[in-house]
């Protein structure tokens, strides 16, 4: 089956030209209307949020973003000839697909750690459902799996499925989430790799967690940074304001004089890090000024410039 190519420009409505200012607020604005925790139709947001966020995780990664525009809307050619790690030879070989991961198959194909998980020296890629000759033990195989933010806190249960090259159905599993995951740690599915050759052992299927990207903070190791748009006189004469978190809505007062970019923490309301203590949760200040003024407005900051 032939991998669709995504227009990850058109899913965020964003030109080739944007900046990643321009990218990242688009991604905030779509967030905002379809993240299933806002939306009436929980399901088709779900849905579309997956779409939304893919295209984040691409189009937000300047490194990514190059490899995607060098690669163009000719994929299927260009991929293999430019020796990329999903290019169209690598799918014919094993051609095996994974759904319930969050990620559709251009992404598993194209900018995922997807595909056969070499053991040792020797033992290179052979594609999806194949055999190594030099070890009958079938090879780990690995996927993306995205979990959110809530998930990581938690703890969740996520059903994926995989089908293997030319198989006719496909294989569901179960996959337990744990509670304080983090990013980049794998789970490990013991047995549901590639099949090992001459009766051997199957190898492991490893799902590699990636974090989805939330609409109002992002992750940086075990904290979570929100950034707060504050008025310019709040941010002179103090003030309060409610700030989202995983753990619901909580106020936060603003102390007077504040400058841009200050960090306002909550101590433990972060993700586990890897000693089991939680990250703090951070609010980064960022004042917001008029661009507009009318004609009273304009006469009280001449004022506050004479004083």
């Amino acid at each position: 089956m032939a991998v669709q190519y995504k227009d990850y420009y058109q899913t965020l409505g964003v030109s080739k030209t944007a900046t990643q200012d321009e990218i990242r607020t688009a991604f905030r604005k779509l967030a905002r209307v379809h993240h299933p925790d806002v939306a009436k139709d929980k399901k088709a947001a779900e849905s579309k949020f997956k779409e939304i966020n893919e295209a984040y995780e691409v189009l937000g990664d300047p490194e990514k973003r190059q490899k995607y525009d060098t690669l163009g809307a000719d994929w299927e050619r260009g991929g293999a000839a430019q020796g990329w790690p999903g290019g169209a030879g690598r799918r014919g070989a094993g051609g095996a697909s994974f759904g319930g991961t969050g990620f559709s198959d251009f992404f598993e194909q194209f900018f995922s750690g997807g595909g056969r998980r070499s053991r040792g020296p020797g033992r290179g890629f052979t594609g999806f459902g194949g055999e190594d000759e030099e070890d009958p033990r079938g090879e780990d195989m690995e996927a993306d799996l995205l979990v959110s933010i809530e998930e990581a806190l938690r703890g969740a249960k996520k059903k994926i499925s995989f089908r293997r090259s030319g198989a006719s159905m496909p294989e569901t599993y179960e996959v337990r989430v744990p509670k304080g995951v983090r990013e980049g740690q794998r789970i490990r599915l013991a047995g549901q790799g590639a099949r090992g050759g001459a009766g051997a052992q199957a190898g492991d299927l490893l799902l590699r967690v990636r974090f989805e990207q939330h609409p109002h903070y992002r992750v940086e190791g075990s904290d979570l940074i929100y950034e707060l748009d504050v008025p310019a006189w709040k941010a002179v004469l103090g003030g309060e304001a409610e700030v989202p978190t995983p753990e619901g809505a909580v106020r936060l007062k603003i102390p007077a004089g504040s400058q841009p970019g200050r960090k306002l923490r909550f101590k433990g309301r972060g993700l586990p890090g890897a000693s089991g203590a939680a990250g703090d949760f951070y609010v980064v200040l960022q004042v917001s000024l008029p661009e507009t003024l009318s004609a009273h407005q304009r006469a009280l900051w001449e004022e506050l410039s004479r004083s």
